[in-house]
């Protein structure tokens, strides 16, 4: 039987929006990056930025208080005046609120949150609550973009939180960057960061069309996961077209491999409809054939020879980013080379 999750509500000019520090509390050693984002925001799609009661309140004490940051994430959904989540940024601990989030309050209050990275826990407790979640950028990443949020990522925001429902096709980037610019500085933020032409998306296998649930995430945040009650249950994987990417901290293809040979074990790979590869954060060019060579081998040992692969889509660590509305139902088309959201 096909998951069904709760669509929440659209996020039209006038939407009030909490600002969530779940993971890391270091929003406060930029703040100028902080309220650039709250700005571009504003400008572009008509939000106001409301910071949720502990969003501020420091890197120390939130690491300290994991329960704050679950309580800010309830009091978001509970909030009457509050009509969205947004994650500030990532960082590598929020399996630590696994104990104190509570489905229940996510599945009576339906409300899109977006967010990428260590933000894939809250994604996957959105979608074991049966409700949607949107993988994308956080505020203080491509929203708070020098000189500007990339047309790509306002486009993708809006088709998936903005505009009614309805069919969109993913589009490669014209244009891509994975440099590090000074948060700290903010002389810099006008200063628009240096960007590459966009090398498109490679079809690694599949020939025959597929569909299937958006899930997946941030692969060193799912290990984490991995045998955690946070960790989603064999029904929720099945029939998945699994959107899997790597961080900042550049795992090798092997450890790669290693993860997806878990998966296949664990029947994930066997039962999925498709698989979605973010293009790997500071991976050489030799790096990226291995990492192709090691996904195609365990496929092949998994028997999948057939599974629709997309790789260097561009989600997760990298500039600009898509928006991927977890728990939509997307359509792959190897001939086409389409990648088509179904509203």
């Amino acid at each position: 039987m096909t998951p069904q999750f709760v669509r929440p509500a659209r996020l039209p000019p006038g939407s009030r929006v909490a600002a969530l520090s779940l993971s890391s509390g270091f929003v406060t050693e930029v703040m100028g990056r902080y309220q650039a984002g709250v700005r571009q925001v504003a400008d572009e799609f008509g939000w106001e930025i409301v910071a949720a009661p502990n969003a501020l309140r420091g890197e120390t004490f939130l690491y300290d208080h994991p329960q704050v940051r679950a309580d800010d994430l309830h009091w978001a959904l509970e909030h009457p005046e509050m009509d969205g989540l947004l994650s500030i940024i990532g960082g590598d601990d929020s399996v630590r609120l696994l104990p104190f989030l509570n489905l229940n309050t996510i599945r009576a209050n339906p409300k899109p949150f977006l967010g990428f990275s260590d933000g894939t826990v809250t994604l996957l407790a959105f979608l074991r609550a049966g409700v949607m979640a949107y993988h994308g950028p956080a505020l203080l990443t491509d929203l708070a973009e020098n000189g500007g949020m990339h047309p790509l990522t306002v486009q993708g925001i809006r088709r998936a939180l903005v505009d009614q429902p309805q069919p969109f096709d993913l589009s490669p980037a014209p244009e891509w960057t994975e440099h590090s610019s000074d948060w700290e500085d903010e002389s810099l933020q006008e200063v628009r960061r240096p960007f590459q032409p966009g090398d498109g998306w490679q079809w690694l296998q599949g020939s025959a069309p597929a569909q299937g649930h958006l899930m997946g995430g941030c692969l060193e945040v799912l290990d984490m996961l991995n045998g955690t009650p946070g960790w989603p249950a064999p029904e929720l994987w099945r029939g998945a077209v699994l959107a899997l990417e790597t961080s900042e901290d550049v795992p090798t293809p092997g450890q790669v491999g290693y993860w997806l040979r878990n998966y296949a074990a664990q029947g994930i790979l066997t039962h999925a409809a498709g698989l979605l590869l973010a293009r790997p954060k500071r991976y050489t060019p030799e790096m990226v054939r291995e990492l192709y060579v090691w996904v195609r081998r365990v496929l092949r040992e998994g028997g999948r020879e057939d599974l629709p692969v997309v790789a260097n889509v561009d989600f997760g660590h990298t500039s600009p980013q898509l928006t991927l509305p977890f728990g939509a139902q997307v359509r792959l088309d190897p001939a086409a080379g389409r990648i088509t959201v179904l509203p």
